[in-house]
């Protein structure tokens, strides 16, 4: 065990978020988090800055640039959000008799499909909390496009002919 840290505690490291993180807090909120999680992931991911004093008078300089994009990239993901909740996407695989497939259709197949149909997807946006699909059928997908906002499609996984 290390000397700073007991199981159920740790250190904790005191952050400026840039952006809206889900479970964390919004924009310019000042969190608590463990030391770890924002030396290794909140900072460098560009989601959060230490807070301290310097950090503290950049933000509120730049509050109001940074809350415009904020807007900007939630119009974006809503507009995103309208064009998605209506599509259904087919994806065609080699398949057995039973409709069992020869390999599986996962979140890449599934963002390479809808941007073939002219919408932007990035395979992080794609969620399938319980793995890649092993059979044709009709499935529901949700994409996460922002923190707030998140799009159900329809993906349909056929035989190849």
């Amino acid at each position: 065990m290390f000397p700073c840290c007991n199981r159920y505690g740790g250190t904790q490291v005191e952050v400026i978020l840039l952006k809206k993180v889900g479970h964390l807090g919004n924009l310019g909120e000042k969190v608590s988090v463990r030391a770890g999680y924002g030396r290794n992931y909140l900072i460098p991911s560009g989601f959060a800055v230490p807070a301290t004093a310097a950090n503290l008078e950049s933000f509120e300089a730049r509050r109001a640039e940074l809350e415009r994009a904020a807007m900007e990239s939630l119009a974006a993901a809503v507009s995103r959000q309208e064009r998605l909740e209506s599509l259904t996407v087919k994806v065609a695989r080699k398949a057995g008799d039973e409709g069992k497939l020869f390999g599986s259709v996962g979140t890449q197949d599934i963002a390479v499909a809808v941007q073939e149909m002219g919408i932007a997807l990035e395979r992080q946006e794609v969620r399938l909390p319980e793995g890649p699909f092993r059979a044709t059928g009709e499935y529901e997908v949700t994409l996460h496009l922002h923190a707030d906002i998140d799009a159900t499609i329809r993906l349909q996984v056929i035989p190849e002919k």
